[in-house]
């Protein structure tokens, strides 16, 4: 990672979860996808997630993990400072294939996942994240149970920031406390403050911006987030992450901007992320808000069966009325 890019990132940026685009007969629709990623560069995102959860971890197994991240990765081209962050999943073999790909095709960093490990202990998890940093710098991730992940205790996020390969973590349990832990382990590691902050927690995006964590070696704060939900409405990110960053240095009119928004940030991802179904339409959500802004021509899935749930259309109205002058 570059000197510029390293900057952005500890800075703080907005960096979304890249979605997938595929055809009506389930296929990747190169055009689209390539459309997508140049929206989000449009829209003043300074980094994105490839690869990841929302991109469908299923590309791995339709052949589609390198081809993904290659139409992106040329799409970003040589722009710079910008954070290039591809997801790896999967036991220690796999993750370190998949950073190789990586870097292979200019990625800066990746994010690393814990689902689908069940077996591995704290231990385990640590080394593989080694053995990854070998190959590009990590992201930590701290993923929520409903969709896969486990519980970390703080102990593990300050080793996982003493490792010289992290650079970042990206907290997404869904709940304050173990959001906490994880601030105060990153905090406890001796390297801590060369490891930036990245929210995860759709449910509570600004409530994390705004929050100073008042923690061994002064007061940390979230400088930017890695989400799925910045991958709708990104331009409105974008404009929330400078005020938060403009509150954060003594703006009150800022301040107040933004935290007026919060409810309506919490309210508008709970229908795009299906709660009120335990996040079944999570990524069909995204999708479905892409189709209405003419970015997707679908909301095709691999898996045939992921889909709206009943109800989410209409949920996904009622927010986009309410708040259309705030979601762009």
């Amino acid at each position: 990672m570059d000197f510029a890019t390293t900057a952005l990132l500890h800075r703080g940026t907005v960096i979304p979860a890249h979605p997938l685009a595929l055809d009506s007969s389930r296929r990747l629709d190169e055009e689209r996808q390539r459309a997508l990623t140049r929206h989000y560069l449009e829209a003043g995102a300074g980094g994105l997630a490839v690869g990841v959860h929302t991109t469908q971890f299923e590309i791995r197994e339709h052949g589609l993990y390198r081809p993904v991240l290659e139409l992106a990765a040329d799409e970003i081209g040589a722009r710079t400072p910008f954070v290039r962050v591809a997801g790896v999943a999967g036991p220690t073999g796999q993750a370190v294939a998949e950073a190789e790909t990586a870097r292979e095709l200019g990625y800066d960093a990746v994010l690393v996942s814990p689902g689908g490990l069940p077996d591995h202990s704290p231990d385990d998890l640590l080394d593989r994240a080694a053995a990854i940093g070998e190959v590009l710098p990590t992201i930590g991730f701290y993923l929520q149970e409903a969709v896969g992940g486990r519980y970390l205790p703080r102990s593990y996020w300050r080793r996982l920031a003493d490792q010289p390969s992290t650079v970042a973590v990206k907290a997404a349990p869904f709940d304050r406390y173990r959001t906490l832990e994880l601030v105060q382990g990153v905090a406890d590691s001796d390297r801590g403050g060369e490891v930036a902050l990245y929210t995860g927690n759709d449910d509570n995006i600004i409530s994390d911006l705004l929050t100073p964590f008042h923690v061994r070696g002064g007061v940390r704060r979230f400088v930017g987030g890695l989400l799925g939900h910045w991958a709708v409405w990104t331009r409105s990110a974008v404009r929330i992450l400078e005020d938060a960053h403009a509150a954060a240095n003594g703006d009150a009119e800022a301040r107040t901007r933004v935290e007026g928004l919060n409810a309506m940030c919490v309210d508008a991802n709970a229908a795009v992320f299906d709660v009120r179904n335990g996040f079944a339409g999570v990524i069909a959500g995204v999708h479905e808000v892409l189709r209405r802004e003419g970015v997707l021509r679908g909301i095709w899935c691999l898996d045939p069966h992921e889909t709206l749930s009943p109800g989410q259309a209409e949920e996904l109205t009622r927010v986009q009325d309410a708040y259309a002058d705030h979601l762009k």
